[in-house]
This record gives structure tokens, C-alpha cells and sequence, in this order.
């Protein structure tokens, strides 16, 4: 109701409100194009979603949360009577975020590919145990990790896994690449901040145990699981794309840090 009083045409997603009563007289949309504005409202996996679906990274998105913590949300649910209005009559500012380009090559083949905003992951997929995983950036040697695999993370996707396994927190304005170790056996293996153009190969090799029906998985923003095989190798570049989020005019990173992360609060003992 808000956005046809403000004179906008809306259309719904055909498949996720099936059935839903107060749409029913909405104009359906079957494929997202064509459109100015993609509102999305939900939470983080919601958001996760709706970009991995995306086929024209021009149209920009709304994020209204319905979520639990909401981090990738730039408005909550109470305050879209104030700030749509603002924000659909040029009172917002577009932010560019950056995606990875995840690719898995087969025997010199293209075996899986896809885009990331938040981070791809290369873990065991059955039985806890140590993988190798020898690394190059740029062609260069780097380090083979020996842990419980690696998060390849954007900055974005900093707040996410590759925090809570210990990584950096990163402004998602920075162009950079961070690359964190899960439960890495050598205290040296710490996490890495790289460029965000660099090229990071990961080769996959078989770690002899007596566990021969272990597979290593690759994840990409925790909905899409590849199952992958001895020597294979996976590429992450920095996508040409970038995803457009429709915001506030002022920078509401840090005060998303601390009311959602409680970062930098103390804890009382």
C-alpha cells in the first residue's frame, strides 16, 4: 500500500508468495527484470537468495528485515512507513558491494561456477578430520592450510562465517579479498587480508586416514553445496558485477557493528 500510494507499479514474486491473501490482486513477476527497485524482505538467507537468483546486477535492492539479527537489512520492518517514502523519492544512496566469482575446474574443465556475496567455503562435508589445501594467490604460492578447511571470504561476508572463525572485521566499501582458516593446525596459518583483484586457487588433494569416505565440500553463502574431488581446483576472483543496495544517505556500517554485534561491548563478569 505504501509504494502504490507513492505512485509505484508492484509486481510480487510468483513462487514465494503463493497463496499469500493480501497479493492476490498483485501483478505476478516469474523472472526478476525490467523492474527499478527489487524490495526484499526477510532476513540475511533471504537476501542471499534474492542475489544468487539475480540475473541483471543493475537493478538495485531494498533489504526490509522479518529476520532475527538482519545484518545485510538496511531498514526494519516498523520504519518502512518513514523511510520508503524518503527513500523511493531520491533520498537514498546507492552502495556497491562486491561479489566472488567461484569457479571449480575438473580434469582442465569447468565443473561448477558460481557468485558470492558473503563468502565460499572449502570444508570436509562428513567426518571432522584435517584437509590440505595448497594455496596460491596470483599464481604465487602461498601456504597449504591444514585445517578444518578455509572460508574465502568478501567483505561483506566479514560479519558472517569468516568472523565467527576468527577473521578480521572488514568495511564493506574496501576492495579486498579475506582468506580464514577454520580451526588451522598451525598457530602461524593466522587469517589474510589480500587484494580484492587477486586470484586465490585452492587445489584440493587426498589427506591419507583411515576415513576413505570423506568428501570436501565447497559451500557458497551457506545455501549451495558442491561436492569436490581430488584434484580439482577452485578459483575465486572478484566478480565484474557488483550488487547495488538502496540505503540511507549516511554510513550505517558502525552502528550496525554495534547494536548487532554488540562490538566492543563489555562483558560483565
Amino acid at each position: 500500500h505504501i509504494l502504490r500510494d507513492l505512485g509505484a507499479d508492484v509486481c510480487v514474486d510468483n513462487e514465494r508468495t503463493r497463496g499469500i491473501p493480501c497479493v492476490k490482486d498483485v501483478s505476478k513477476m516469474h523472472v526478476v527484470e525490467g523492474i527499478d527497485l527489487l524490495i526484499v524482505i526477510g532476513g540475511d538467507g533471504t537476501i542471499l537468495r534474492a542475489v544468487r537468483e539475480m540475473q541483471d546486477f543493475h537493478i538495485p535492492i531494498l533489504s526490509i528485515n522479518r529476520g532475527t539479527v538482519g545484518f545485510l537489512a538496511e531498514t526494519q520492518f516498523d520504519e518502512v512507513d518513514e523511510l520508503l517514502p524518503v527513500l523511493l523519492t531520491g533520498g537514498g544512496v546507492l552502495e556497491e558491494r562486491t561479489l566472488l566469482d567461484v569457479l571449480v575446474t575438473r580434469g582442465g574443465k569447468e565443473d561448477f561456477r558460481a557468485h558470492a556475496l558473503n563468502e565460499a567455503v572449502i570444508a570436509q562435508g562428513t567426518i571432522s578430520r584435517l584437509v590440505d589445501l595448497p594455496t596460491t594467490v596470483n599464481g604465487e604460492e602461498l601456504t597449504t592450510f591444514h585445517a578444518d578447511g578455509l572460508i574465502i571470504a568478501t567483505p561483506t561476508g566479514s560479519t558472517a562465517y569468516s568472523l565467527a572463525a576468527g577473521g578480521p572485521v572488514v568495511h564493506p566499501t574496501i576492495s579486498a579479498t579475506i582468506l580464514t582458516p577454520i580451526n588451522p593446525h598451525s598457530f602461524s596459518q593466522k587469517p589474510i587480508v589480500i587484494p580484492g583483484d587477486a586470484t586465490t586457487e585452492v587445489h584440493i588433494e587426498a589427506r591419507e586416514n583411515k576415513f576413505q569416505d570423506t568428501t570436501v565440500i565447497l559451500t557458497v553463502d551457506g545455501q549451495v553445496y558442491h561436492p569436490l574431488q581430488q584434484g580439482d581446483t577452485v578459483s575465486v576472483n572478484t566478480h565484474e558485477e557488483t550488487v547495488k543496495f538502496l540505503r540511507r544517505k549516511q554510513d550505517t556500517f558502525f552502528s550496525t557493528i554495534r547494536e548487532k554485534l554488540k562490538w566492543g561491548e563489555t562483558v560483565d563478569g
